[in-house]
């Protein structure tokens, strides 16, 4: 039953690994539910993990300011592997999902590998279930709480739901689902043996019957995981994609005057295929030799794209930022004249939106998207009119909207689109959908 303005509100346990002083996408998700959940009668609480004994790929301690005072947040132990991992390693960073098949692998990190596909079931973060266990049960004995919503990666954290799906009759459990779990697009460099598979898919499959909802981002995603059991209803999968705060984009469209800037923000990697689109930029260049060019990069790039952005004749207009706190970023994007973005080049990409996505659409700037021609980032763009998706071998048509955007460029050095249709990926009214289910 929804809360109304005369009824206390609910409480919803909202179960994460990613909160901050983390950075990156999902720690956006899960931080901007939780600020607006007051707003539409749930009171929410977060059982993280302790930053000081976390595993981070990133982080971004700017984003601890925008954690609402009034949120308690229980941070727990953990025990995890990674620790391990740089000392056989000698690496000091914790290896990103996105890079598990780039570069080339010592036999210390092969080994590694093995041991993380085959020995931690679903993922190395398995460790902390125990920890955040016992502390959503003493948060359900100590107050009324109607729902727990446990999102993941890492996909581990969808056990500690099924657990207590199982401990507390009545309770209400929401699975937020931000990315595939045995479809993700490097699932396969992990070396699992069978029997691992087997059990990853039955802990998948026991986790999407077992919730009361399941929470998706992409249409293309409810498809894949309705394929996992007969006993799926549709009905119990629900699409809230990623989106963007209102608040964020306070930040002024400032585009350089004196260059044409392409920016792209995040991870990219050789998984991504975009060898095409740095030789169409340089064909645009040839084209148009008195324009000045600048392809930025804001966010972690893989050693083997420097490689191809060399190889394109693109190191002297290429620039490299490393990984900023998120308000940062957003300044970078207000600054460009026209934002880059890709989807890996992998099975099961057609459903793959990255929280960029709507951050790109909430700057009014177009968008170039490399990627699957008729996906989910395809059909929002065209919903949208913000800008084009291109197949991974379209350098003829790439070509041709770079020239017309440059074409206009040389008369009016702002190219920000008009007013478009991108209110409904509000961070806010994405949250009320979920306040709804967890109301029911």
């Amino acid at each position: 039953m929804k809360s109304t303005g005369t009824h206390s509100p609910a409480h919803a346990l909202l179960i994460t690994y990613y909160w901050p002083p983390s950075g990156g996408a999902g720690v956006q998700r899960c931080l901007k539910f939780v600020k607006h959940l007051p707003q539409f009668g749930v009171t929410p609480t977060v059982i993280t993990v302790d930053e000081q004994q976390a595993s981070y790929p990133v982080l971004d301690t700017s984003l601890l300011a925008e954690v609402p005072k009034e949120v308690k947040v229980i941070r727990t132990a953990t025990r995890e592997p990674f620790e391990f991992y740089k000392k056989i390693t000698g690496k000091k960073d914790i290896p990103f999902g996105g890079f598990a098949n780039t570069g080339q692998e010592t036999w210390k990190q092969k080994l590694f590998k093995f041991l993380r596909g085959n020995l931690f079931i679903p993922d190395p973060r398995v460790g902390w279930n125990r920890f955040a266990l016992a502390a959503a049960k003493k948060s359900i004995q100590e107050q009324q709480v109607k729902a727990i919503v446990t999102s993941s990666p890492p996909h581990s954290t969808q056990l500690i739901g099924l657990k207590l799906k199982k401990q507390f009759a009545g309770l209400r459990w929401i699975a937020d689902m931000r990315d595939p779990w045995t479809d993700i697009y490097y699932y396969q460099d992990l070396n699992h043996t069978a029997l691992a598979q087997k059990l990853d898919a039955r802990y998948e499959r026991e986790a999407l019957e077992q919730a009361d909802a399941v929470v998706v981002v992409s249409e293309d995603m409810k498809r894949l995981f309705l394929n996992k059991s007969t006993n799926l209803d549709p009905k119990k999968i629900h699409v809230i994609p990623n989106g963007y705060d209102e608040a964020d984009f306070v930040h002024p469209s400032t585009p350089s005057s004196e260059e044409f800037v392409i920016t792209y923000t995040g991870t990219l990697t050789e998984a991504y295929n975009v060898t095409g689109f740095f030789q169409a930029v340089c064909e645009v260049m040839t084209k148009n030799p008195l324009m000045r060019y600048r392809l930025r990069f804001v966010g972690k790039v893989s050693a083997g794209i420097k490689q191809q952005i060399e190889e394109a004749g693109l190191p002297l207009i290429t620039e490299y930022i490393d990984y900023v706190p998120h308000e940062e970023s957003i300044k970078y994007l207000m600054a460009s004249t026209v934002l880059f973005m890709a989807i890996p080049d992998v099975p099961n990409n057609f459903g793959i939106l990255t929280g960029k996505l709507f951050e790109y659409l909430a700057s009014n700037k177009p968008i170039i998207c490399i990627g699957p021609v008729q996906g989910d980032v395809d059909k929002i763009l065209d919903e949208c009119g913000a800008g084009r998706v291109f197949h991974y071998s379209g350098f003829e048509l790439i070509v041709d909207y770079l020239m017309q955007l440059s074409k206009t460029w040389k008369v009016n050095h702002n190219l920000d689109l008009p007013i478009i249709n991108y209110t409904q990926y509000s961070r806010r009214s994405l949250t009320e959908q979920l306040a709804k289910l967890i109301l029911q």
